[in-house]
């Protein structure tokens, strides 16, 4: 069975000595793909590296929501400049999280647009953070789509339906981390349940949102197996028919990780 992670951190710090066991769990899980993503442009030399050491990890580049008014010098040149690299294949993770406001708002939302930008003037997939800012979110997407298509992709999906209704519209997908298996999760199981079938992805997140039976622990890439197992029974599929589509999902919208 082949399975992907569409969305882990391998470069987190202090992971790296864990590294070759994380990467040979995950491919004794079945795990065939990891996309480790970028918070930090700055630190971008540092994840490619683990990328390009590792034949199965791929990276992104970006600056996380949290990060945005520390990078508010970083162009759509520059990203475009560096998603050249061959394993790098997508942009972000960027976006807005009004949870923690850790940024300014207006930081983030400009480093949205500028990702936005170098997402459609690459033709990479843009990984998307969206906490507690559904509406700005949404306003954000559309405005920048209406000047072009680009592809996004909403990440670890925690939000209202309609945010992922309206990504799905604009020709999206979404992606879920081990809080789908969460008892609390139920509204998020029910819009995996609604979604075009065409259009879903699963992820870690890792080392955040361990699924169950794994919650509390750091989580890895081979526990993506059960994030996948919940999804099945969401779906009411077989897990191999859903790792199947999940798999065929990611290499449609990653289509530079082969």
């Amino acid at each position: 069975m082949r399975v992907v992670d569409s969305h882990c951190h391998l470069d987190f710090e202090g992971m790296e000595e864990q590294l070759p066991a994380v990467l040979r769990r995950a491919e004794e899980a079945g795990v065939d793909r990891m996309v480790s993503i970028s918070s930090r442009v700055r630190k971008f030399d540092n994840l490619l590296r683990i990328a390009n050491e590792n034949g199965n990890v791929f990276c992104t580049v970006g600056t996380h929501p949290h990060n945005a008014h520390e990078e508010l010098d970083v162009t759509s040149d520059n990203l475009v400049e560096l998603a050249e690299a061959k394993k790098c294949v997508g942009i972000g993770e960027v976006g807005l999280d009004y949870h923690y406001d850790l940024s300014p708002r207006a930081a983030q939302a400009q480093g949205f647009r500028v990702h936005i930008d170098a997402a459609r003037r690459t033709g990479l997939p843009l990984v998307i953070h969206s906490r507690e800012a559904e509406d700005d979110t949404i306003l954000i997407l559309q405005e920048e789509m209406a000047k072009g298509k680009f592809a996004p992709l909403l990440h670890c999906f925690t939000s209202h339906r309609r945010l992922a209704d309206a990504a799905v519209a604009m020709g999206g997908y979404v992606s879920f981390s081990g809080i789908l298996t969460y008892k609390s999760a139920e509204d998020i199981r029910e819009t995996a349940a609604a979604l075009p079938i065409d259009r879903i992805i699963v992820e870690t997140d890792s080392p955040y949102l361990a699924p169950l039976p794994y919650r509390g622990k750091s989580n890895e890439p081979a526990f993506v197996m059960k994030t996948l197992e919940t999804l099945a029974k969401v779906r009411n599929l077989p897990v191999d028919e859903m790792a199947r589509i999940t798999t065929e999902n990611f290499f449609r919208l990653f289509s530079k990780a082969t």
